[in-house]
This record gives structure tokens, C-alpha cells and sequence, in this order.
């Protein structure tokens, strides 16, 4: 195998763990690999390809734990701010407002990690999801980080693992399939990006199945700590990636 697709591959299954572990991450993940051997043209569609097929490998899982009254106003509103996130593509600087989030992601986590007893969000209600899952959209259409504030929002509020496992997996694998359509409709969805596609698609499978694996041996508050290990570790992802491709 060339140098090419050995990255591919152990991309793939470093996402796709984490991915079965948490429900997101993917791109995340797998980019600190990916952007070394394909441009971001290849490697964004590559990334919403091998999440939905993760999605699509663990939602069943946890189909039993959606609640449509507690997800529709994350999706709607994501749904509705993805557009707006594209229109200010031409307006904002996406690498430095990239770096801002990965640091604010930074102290978040850490300072959440040594809390002994985190925060718990008890107000806003189902307004305050939409407008979660608006800003989600929004950041998704001009970073692609949708899935960051859910994630966050969802951790502060208390609810089991499953339950926040159902919101934002729900909600990222929504956002997706609207990146992926209009991925297509733009022309980016070429045949080097299916033929990436299916050498990676061996390492998203495995990778999955194992973090599926690792996630049902997870407790609530062991889970709340790897989700936030993992957006402390996306922050600084977010960071490193934006300087590959500046």
C-alpha cells in the first residue's frame, strides 16, 4: 500500500472509534491524518462519507433512547443555520475564527475536567435547543464544527448517556446527510473521493464496532469525561488542522 492509503486507512479507524465511542468526531479525528495526503476538497467529503456510515452502523443502538420532542429543535434549527454559516464564508476569516473555537474548546475542557462536580444547565427549555442547534448549524457552514456546541450543551445538561448520545448523533448525522447533498450538487463528491471512500471504509467498520464495544462498558460519568477528553483533544485538532491548511 502506498503511504496514500495507509493514512486513509488509519484515519478511518481512529475516527470511526471514536465515532462508535461518542457518537462524533470523525472529521476530527481522522483529518489530523487525512490532510497530510489529500487537499481539504477531498478530505471534507471523505470526512461527511465515513461519518455517516458510522452514524448509520451505531444509531440502531441507540434508536430506543431518541426522544423527537427532545431532538427536532436541535435539527430544525441546525437545518436552518447551516445555510447562514455559507453565507458568511465570504465575510469571516475561517482560519482564525477556527483557532478561536479550538481555544475556547481548550480552557472549556480543562477547567470542566477539574471541576468535581460540573455545572448542570436546568433552563431555556426547547427554545434554547433550537437556538443551540442554530449556532451548531451556522458553525457547521462555516467550519464545519456543527456538532461542537450541541455536544457541549447536551453534557451540561445532566442527562444520562444514552439520552446525550441520542441529541447531538441525531443531530450531527442530520447535518450530514445536508452536507452531503449539497457536497454532491457542488461537484465534490468525485471519483477519487469514492475510490478514498472505499479504502476507508474497512477501518471506519472496525473502528466503529470496537468503540461501540468500549461504549457499552461506559457509566454516565465516565462517558461525560471522554466526551469532554475528546473536545478538549478536538480543540486542539482544530488547531493543528487549521495550520495544515493555511
Amino acid at each position: 500500500m502506498e503511504i496514500t492509503e495507509i493514512l486513509i486507512l488509519a484515519g478511518a479507524f481512529a475516527g470511526g472509534y471514536v465515532n462508535g465511542l461518542t457518537g462524533f468526531g470523525t472529521g476530527l479525528t481522522a483529518l489530523v491524518f487525512w490532510l497530510y495526503v489529500a487537499p481539504p476538497t477531498i478530505a471534507a467529503p471523505l470526512v461527511v462519507l465515513c461519518s455517516i456510515i458510522a452514524q448509520i452502523q451505531t444509531l440502531p443502538a441507540i434508536w430506543h433512547a431518541i426522544v423527537w420532542r427532545q431532538v427536532l429543535p436541535f435539527v430544525l434549527g441546525g437545518l436552518v443555520g447551516v445555510p447562514f454559516g455559507t453565507a458568511l464564508l465570504s465575510l469571516v476569516s475561517v482560519q482564525a475564527f477556527k483557532l478561536v473555537i479550538g481555544c475556547l474548546l481548550i480552557v472549556y475542557c480543562s477547567f470542566m475536567l477539574l471541576k468535581r462536580s460540573p455545572p448542570t444547565v436546568t433552563w431555556g427549555g426547547k427554545f434554547m435547543d433550537a437556538v443551540v442547534g442554530l449556532s451548531g448549524g451556522i458553525l457547521g457552514g462555516l467550519a464545519g464544527l456543527s456538532g461542537v456546541l450541541p455536544t457541549v450543551w447536551a453534557s451540561l445538561k445532566g442527562w444520562g448517556k444514552d439520552e446525550k448520545r441520542s441529541v447531538f448523533q441525531t443531530f450531527n448525522f442530520s447535518i450530514l446527510l445536508f452536507a452531503s447533498a449539497s457536497q454532491a450538487l457542488s461537484g465534490y463528491m468525485t471519483t477519487e473521493v469514492g475510490r478514498l471512500t472505499m479504502v476507508a471504509l474497512p477501518g471506519t467498520l472496525l473502528g466503529v464496532w470496537l468503540g461501540r464495544k468500549t461504549y457499552n462498558r461506559l457509566g454516565d460519568g465516565r462517558f461525560n469525561q471522554v466526551v469532554l477528553v475528546l473536545l478538549l483533544l478536538s480543540g486542539v485538532s482544530i488547531i493543528v488542522t487549521s495550520t495544515l491548511i493555511r
